[in-house]
């Protein structure tokens, strides 16, 4: 759980959660299962609509059940990563330690290329999620093609969808400023993928 649940945040439309039912009963669900109320409720909470959306649609991909959990871990991760979202980051660090993903692939998620942690499939996963999330995205048919024929088209079907809404994640989470929140104690997944670097170029 985050070290510091009583820290005031600071997001691009202020750091106080509107005092609405949603947003109560939202801030509470959080409290109970992760113990703080996580900082992307408190971004979006200023506008009633997007938190409704936003929450069926977490409560929709939480029944996503085709593609292997440490794939979906993967996949979310090199999104996240690709993107700069810290936030992200160190939640889904957290998130799949807590499910009992290895550590150490996710810490080298930046450098898969060269990493010898990683199956020839989870290298196909993540150079996928890395083409999805590309602005226009580069996936190709083969890379598509071995997916379909190692996942299944229901489970790559999941994989594509989950790499669009980890871009939604994570763009919405950047773009409002957030930061880490502390769920790992020390988040060590460095930052970088190929679209960091190239945003600073």
């Amino acid at each position: 759980m985050p070290s510091t649940p009583e820290r005031r945040i600071s997001t691009r439309v202020g750091a106080d959660l509107p005092r609405t039912l949603t947003n109560r009963a939202m801030a509470a669900f959080s409290r109970r299962r992760y113990g703080v109320v996580l900082d992307p409720l408190v971004a979006v909470g200023h506008h009633g609509k997007v938190t409704r959306t936003y929450a069926l649609t977490e409560l929709g991909v939480g029944g996503w059940k085709a593609l292997d959990p440490g794939l979906k871990s993967l996949a979310v991760m090199s999104v996240s990563v690709s993107i700069g979202c810290t936030w992200c980051v160190d939640f889904g660090y957290w998130e799949a330690q807590h499910g009992h993903v290895d550590a150490a692939k996710l810490h080298d998620v930046p450098v898969w290329r060269t990493s010898e942690r990683f199956t020839a499939l989870e290298r196909d996963v993540l150079a996928f999620a890395e083409a999805a999330t590309a602005t226009p995205p580069t996936v190709d048919d083969d890379l598509a093609a071995r997916l379909t024929g190692a996942l299944g088209t229901e489970a790559f079907t999941e994989l594509v969808a989950m790499v669009a809404v980890e871009n939604l994640r994570s763009r919405i989470n950047a773009a409002m400023g957030l930061s880490s929140q502390g769920f790992s104690d020390r988040c060590d997944v460095p930052m970088g993928g190929p679209l960091a670097q190239v945003g600073e170029a």
